[in-house]
């Protein structure tokens, strides 16, 4: 359902990918973490950009360039993110990666790009509320994520349809 609107934009043509990842906190205490029935699923560990540890999951996003979603998952933190990004990969296969010193340069330095998935986290973390989504049981965590991607998607999908400038602006719908 959240990669149906993205195949009704000029984007989904769009050759280059963005992949990212970024925590979605499950619980900040030990007694939250007995209480909750994601024990087992989430994972504990220090977050450096947050200063702090907490149980949590990280969310992979594969965006086009205006910053609609495209592919999506979640994992325990421990699992690598080449894995998770092998399999994300198997369901899109556009995403870019930085060039390698053996092959001839391609993309340049990915930089850029990197912050425009930054910015797609951002507004999700900001206007869509993304880090307190309140799910307490796997299908809940996994429902209330996706109908937060799932708001995302339909609002790029929104502007491209109204040709508004500003592909992933939520201020119109800010009430």
């Amino acid at each position: 359902m959240i990669t149906e609107p993205a195949h009704d934009t000029p984007s989904w043509g769009e050759i280059t990918r963005r992949i990212d990842s970024t925590p979605v906190p499950c619980g900040k205490s030990r007694e939250t973490v007995k209480r909750s029935d994601l024990t087992g699923h989430a994972g504990y560990r220090y977050c450096a950009s947050h200063s702090r540890y907490f149980w949590e999951f990280r969310l992979y996003l594969v965006c086009a360039p205006d910053g609609i979603p495209i592919v999506w998952g979640l994992a325990n933190p421990k699992i690598g993110e080449l894995e998770a990004a092998e399999t994300m990969l198997r369901h899109d296969r556009h995403p870019i990666r930085p060039d390698r010193k053996d092959e001839k340069p391609r993309f340049g330095k990915p930089g850029g790009i990197r912050q425009w998935v930054e910015s797609v986290f951002d507004t999700m973390k900001g206007q869509l509320t993304l880090e307190d989504h309140g799910g307490r049981t796997i299908p809940g965590v996994y429902s209330r994520i996706a109908g937060r991607i799932l708001t995302l998607a339909t609002e790029i999908w929104h502007t491209w349809l109204i040709g508004a400038p500003n592909k992933r602006s939520l201020i119109a719908y800010d009430h």
